[in-house]
């Protein structure tokens, strides 16, 4: 279990070491400047809870993270940790550059706490799973960011820890790596293993995560369902001077975000069947036409819309926009509305969808955000007459059987 309460961090520079000397013996001294990285933080964890912290550069990410762990101590507000943590905090754990991987994981267990006994026992387990061969008893100068991760993360988690803390390090690995580490991390969540982790990447925190919380200047603007969260966190990236950012909660419960600068609007938005008919639960496969009614409020030189398919669990399954289909509509006035018609076929796994839409200038939200809106549209996809298949894509398969 760990349990945050106000925690807060400032930074503070003194006139001179003799008056840091003195602010440690009690006494108040005046002329000191403080920066506050983060401020009045709360949250609890429980046993197997997961939560994703979020947000961006210089929100106070890696300084929480430290002060959860000990590296650093909190100014205000109190921190409880139940149990070991192992955390992966930057790439490479601090390792000896001169020293080979084998001396370097015996070193770093051996400051975790762990006797000699408990090492030289899963020793070869942190050189089976990091699978780099002959490099394991090469100095580490002689690693790539790759193998010095896959060496951490095996020392980190050889033991399994109560909490586990990992950062954005985990993204210099390779695709089979991440799996590797992603199959472990949800093992120890399995087993009890409260985790905490640190990144951008909205499909990790959306699959691991139960909760994510967003950093916003040091403090903390969010905590809550993943999707929600990440979604805020997208239309804050694209937030200008002139832009507002909305939450509203629908009738299903989810909240929506909306966020822009208002020159352009999505006025309706509807899914249609081959009938010309309305629809929210269409079949596996079905040809529907998704349509997008916007109203134009300011003279714009260029708008673009932007579609984004996801599912239930806010992972992206489609998504493009008229910049990438060749179709800018260029030069448009104040007062004028567009229909746009995005026809698809359906070919996706029974379940729940939400329709994400975008209208922006260029291919990114991140120059002229006129309006973002998340849960634009729900939809449910059924699976009426077709073949029993599993998964989030329907792939039709021609399959033939002769004997040899």
């Amino acid at each position: 279990m760990l349990v945050l309460k106000g925690v807060g961090k400032a930074f503070r520079e003194y006139p001179s070491q003799i008056l840091r000397f003195l602010t440690w013996m009690g006494v108040r001294v005046r002329n000191v400047n403080e920066h506050w990285v983060l401020r009045n933080v709360s949250f609890r964890l429980g046993h197997g809870e997961a939560v994703g912290i979020v947000g961006q550069n210089g929100a106070g990410k890696s300084t929480l993270l430290k002060l959860i762990t000990g590296t650093l101590r909190q100014t205000t507000g109190d921190i409880v940790v139940n149990g070991r943590i192992a955390a992966i905090l930057e790439l490479g754990m601090g390792f000896n550059a001169d020293l080979t991987g084998r001396q370097n994981a015996i070193h770093t267990a051996g400051l975790m706490g762990f006797s000699q006994a408990d090492i030289a026992r899963v020793l070869p387990d942190i050189e089976a799973f990091a699978e780099i061969g002959e490099y394991f008893d090469e100095p580490v100068r002689t690693y790539s960011s790759g193998m010095q991760m896959r060496v951490a993360f095996g020392v980190a988690t050889a033991f399994r820890p109560e909490v586990l803390i990992v950062d954005e390090a985990l993204s210099v690995g390779d695709a089979y790596f991440q799996h590797k580490s992603m199959a472990r991390i949800r093992e120890f969540r399995r087993q009890g293993t409260t985790l905490i982790i640190v990144s951008h990447d909205r499909t990790a925190v959306q699959a691991l995560c139960d909760r994510a919380i967003l950093l916003d200047k040091g403090e903390q603007r969010m905590d809550g369902d993943p999707h929600t969260v990440m979604d805020y966190y997208n239309a804050m990236i694209a937030e200008k001077e002139n832009s507002a950012i909305q939450s509203v909660q629908l009738e299903s419960g989810k909240v929506q975000t909306i966020s822009g600068s208002g020159e352009a609007v999505i006025d309706s938005i509807g899914l249609f069947n081959a009938a010309d008919e309305k629809v929210e639960f269409i079949n596996v496969g079905e040809t529907v036409d998704l349509r997008v009614r916007v109203m134009v409020r300011q003279d714009l030189p260029r708008l673009v819309l932007g579609y984004l398919i996801k599912d239930r669990l806010g992972q992206d399954v489609f998504g493009t926009n008229t910049h990438h289909t060749a179709q800018v509509l260029e030069n448009v006035r104040a007062g004028e509305s567009y229909e746009f018609s995005i026809r698809f076929d359906a070919n996706m796994g029974a379940g729940a969808y939400s329709v994400s839409t975008a209208l922006v200038s260029t291919d990114t939200h991140l120059v002229n955000n006129y309006e973002w809106r998340d849960l634009a549209l729900v939809f449910t996809v059924m699976n009426v007459d077709r073949t029993y298949f599993v998964g989030a894509t329907w792939v039709p398969p021609h399959i033939s059987i002769k004997q040899p």
